[in-house]
């Protein structure tokens, strides 16, 4: 296998099928790095290339359908959705979420291999994906590299605390966080609740009307996410 092979990343709970499509797309040409979730996938895309993306959809944690989305804010890599449901609506919601294809499980080894073949001949190889630099938040514009947030040019003040909770939602744009993975990341001491506080604070700061978010949204059971225009 040579370093120009097509890369592909697939994104599949199941160990077993990821084990099975690890080995027979490299036996056919392919490089091939697996996740197991899409949080897992985030942290490959950051720092990986690939040519393709051969996608679950019933995933714990963020599903295939709000993982394609998210991504395609940022990049126009191949998707190949693979799902258990065969149901026509639920290959155009992949379709319509931006998958370039659509693959019914069970599925014999040997179309995948075909499938990926089609949609590389068809589909320009994507560049890496490009550092984020801003985010816009309706009139106002946050830059993660300054850790600025203005409005209309002027200078929106924020704390530390505020500034870093408000880059790393922003760097993770559409994607669910959990509270600890928010912490951490924002170097911030103390407990979940110290989390909230922050969003209160930033929502006050962002949103049009805090009690009703439109850009820093709670998701149940999982955490916050930051949904920019």
């Amino acid at each position: 296998m040579t370093d120009d092979a097509p890369h592909v990343l697939v994104v599949d709970d199941d160990k077993r099928l990821r084990e099975l499509l690890r080995r027979y797309l490299s036996e056919n040409g392919f490089r091939v790095t697996t996740a197991g979730n899409a949080v897992e996938a985030w942290a490959k895309l950051e720092g990986l290339a690939f040519d393709l993306i051969v996608l679950d959809v019933m995933m714990p944690g963020q599903n295939g359908l709000d993982f394609t989305e998210s991504l395609r804010r940022k990049s126009q890599v191949p998707i190949l959705m693979l799902t258990a449901m065969g149901e026509s609506r639920d290959r155009i919601r992949g379709l319509e979420r931006g998958a370039d294809d659509y693959l019914p499980k069970p599925f014999e080894p040997r179309e995948i291999v075909l499938r990926i073949q089609r949609i590389l001949s068809r589909v320009p190889t994507q560049p890496a994906l490009e550092p984020l630099t801003q985010v816009r938040l309706g009139a106002f514009v946050f830059d993660l590299r300054r850790e600025e947030l203005t409005r209309d040019g002027e200078l929106i003040k924020l704390t530390e605390s505020e500034a870093r909770l408000l880059k790393v939602l922003a760097s993770h744009a559409g994607e669910p966080l959990e509270r600890r993975h928010l912490a951490a990341e924002s170097d911030m001491s103390g407990s979940a609740r110290t989390v909230d506080v922050q969003v209160t604070r930033l929502r006050r700061k962002i949103e049009p009307d805090p009690r009703i978010p439109r850009y820093l949204q709670t998701v149940r059971g999982k955490g916050y996410l930051l949904r920019p225009d």
